[in-house]
């Protein structure tokens, strides 16, 4: 009790690094800070011109037709209709792997499989986009009839095998910090091993499984070479899998590579586009925080 009653050393060695450290923890706010300044005087513009009724709700997005209409709905629903898909099979089969990585490999296992998993997370995207689109397309158009050549449902699939490794290894460690005397409690009353792991292991680690599902909901939203490649650049208000459609980040990539004059409509459309894209991935990070933070003392 004495040690911590003392003053924080005045050394100045002390007092440089302090400065350092919170410094560099500041980089992150500054960051995104710097993000939301350099789009918000675009974006500002661009409401000027755009009511928000029309950006919301309005059903199309044709910014450089005769008659444009700037509704962000058919961009927004392509994007969370690839991010379901890509969840639908990135959270059962991450789950699965998550479980088997904290509860049955030993520790040495555990560790090769977790590097295998962080190194099949650093292939680069564009190389999953062209799997998708040379591969996967083929061969599901040869079981599913109408299906286009570049379509959410391949975008999606492909999607989930990238985000894999987030929701798997984020949930294993969330698993692995479940403290060793509940499981020794389970296993003294007569649980199975699966028992266990899915009634004990599981919902003690839930705040970070949620966590992990969020955050891979937010990578896979922000994705762009993939579904730029693989699922088309045609907005479409449409939940059909089959069909053509378009994403806030493949609209970016379109748009930023387009010949848009500097001034118009169209070219504050993009930023507000990308500043709605900001908004929900920071949305979805800071929910995620909040779930572990709101959980974190019930297993403690």
């Amino acid at each position: 009790m004495e040690i911590l009653k003392q003053k924080p050393s005045r050394h100045p060695l002390e007092v440089l690094t302090f400065l350092l450290l919170l410094l560099l923890s500041c980089v992150t706010l500054l960051t995104t800070l710097g993000v939301i300044l350099s789009l918000l005087g675009d974006v500002v513009e661009f409401f000027r011109r755009v009511p928000l009724r029309e950006f919301l709700f309005a059903p199309e997005w044709t910014p450089l037709f005769a008659n444009p209409r700037y509704g962000i709905a058919p961009l927004v629903l392509g994007t969370f209709l690839v991010t379901a898909i890509a969840l639908l099979v990135a959270i059962p089969l991450g789950l699965s792997l998550a479980v088997y990585i904290s509860e049955y490999l030993t520790p040495g296992r555990r560790a090769r499989i977790l590097g295998v998993l962080e190194l099949f997370g650093g292939i680069p995207t564009v190389v999953f986009g062209y799997f998708a689109l040379l591969f996967v397309t083929p061969l599901l158009q040869k079981v599913i009839p109408g299906l286009s050549l570049f379509n959410p449902l391949s975008a999606g699939l492909v999607m989930g095998f990238a985000i894999l490794p987030y929701v798997s290894n984020v949930a294993a460690d969330a698993m692995q910090s479940v403290p060793r005397s509940i499981r020794e409690a389970a296993y003294a009353l007569g649980a199975r091993p699966y028992e266990v792991a899915l009634k004990v292991v599981f919902p003690a680690a839930l705040s970070g499984i949620i966590a992990a599902i969020i955050l891979a909901a937010s990578r896979a939203i922000g994705e762009t070479m993939i579904v730029a490649i693989a699922a088309g650049q045609r907005p479409a208000l449409t939940l059909d899998p089959r069909e053509t459609i378009a994403t806030m980040t493949s609209y970016i990539v379109q748009a930023a590579t387009g010949d848009q004059p500097v001034g118009s409509t169209a070219y504050y459309a993009l930023f507000a586009v990308g500043f709605t894209l900001f908004l929900l991935t920071l949305l979805l990070n800071i929910l995620a925080q909040w779930v572990v933070e709101r959980y974190r003392e019930r297993y403690e």
